[in-house]
């Protein structure tokens, strides 16, 4: 294998696995696993395996899935929009990349994955409850939300900070947590807002809207795909694909309803694995 075959075939590996060529001896293991991938393989080949019917179907299938993967590449490539499309997405979208500048205060309770702050009572989560209430009565009452969080959070990365958790952007929070800190009002402070980590006394203290520059790649990526997969569908529609009912049966409404589209079964190429 030359070097040119050896940086093609590294070029369409996994990315954790491609990784590992950036040094030699990430490389070394790669050429290793090729050897006894190539070893079996010339093995196969003399024992005629190449020629057995799962086999042929699986090569077929791979075949198939390499195929199917460097067309919708291809599709995702020729349907690049234009900064008059990226803008119009943006302005259609602005509630999506809306951002808050937030903090809060963590109570815990059993079973949390936040570990037990020392000296502390692996509370229940009633125990919990009780407790966040009674921490937002203090704030109400006029204590300082960030000398209150320094004592009681259980969040002691953000609670060390006041409980200032920074900016916040939608898509990266647990769903009860997201939806309720965009569902307040700058200032207001919440209920207490039960999650896998414990209850949470949420305050926002800003709202912005990303900027489109900063966003542009993110919309960029989903137009292509949304059209790469509007291409396939219409593919799709024009080989008029059907399934055997007496073998799949009848589809349910919401499955018909989730019509097939995007990246083929497997997006990738395979990995080498030793």
């Amino acid at each position: 294998m030359t070097r040119t075959q050896f940086e093609r075939v590294v070029a369409g590996l996994a990315p954790q696995i491609r990784s590992q060529a950036a040094t030699p001896d990430g490389k070394r293991q790669i050429a290793d696993k090729l050897a006894d991938m190539q070893v079996l393989a010339q093995e196969a080949r003399s024992r005629g395996l190449q020629s057995s019917p799962d086999v042929v179907a699986q090569l077929k299938m791979q075949e198939d899935n390499l195929l199917a993967n460097a067309m919708f590449q291809q599709l995702l490539q020729s349907a690049k929009p234009s900064d008059a499309e990226l803008k119009a997405a943006y302005d259609s979208q602005k509630d999506r990349f809306e951002q808050v500048k937030a903090r809060h205060i963590l109570v815990r309770f059993q079973g949390s994955r936040i570990p037990v702050r020392k000296d502390q009572k692996d509370l229940t989560e009633a125990e919990a409850l009780e407790k966040a209430k009674a921490l937002r009565e203090r704030i109400v009452k006029g204590e300082d939300f960030a000398a209150v969080a320094k004592a009681e959070s259980d969040d002691t990365t953000s609670g060390a900070r006041g409980g200032d958790l920074g900016t916040l952007s939608k898509g990266r929070m647990v769903p009860e947590f997201e939806q309720a800190i965009f569902g307040l009002k700058t200032g207001d402070l919440s209920e207490p807002v039960k999650t896998q980590f414990g209850y949470h006394l949420i305050q926002v203290q800003e709202r912005t809207t990303a900027d489109f520059d900063k966003v542009k790649g993110d919309l960029e990526r989903d137009l292509q795909n949304e059209a790469a997969t509007r291409t396939v569908r219409a593919m799709r529609d024009k080989a008029k694909v059907t399934f055997n009912p007496d073998f799949f049966g009848t589809p349910q409404p919401a499955a018909a309803a989730a019509a097939p589209g995007g990246a083929p079964i497997a997006p990738g190429t395979p990995t080498v694995k030793k």
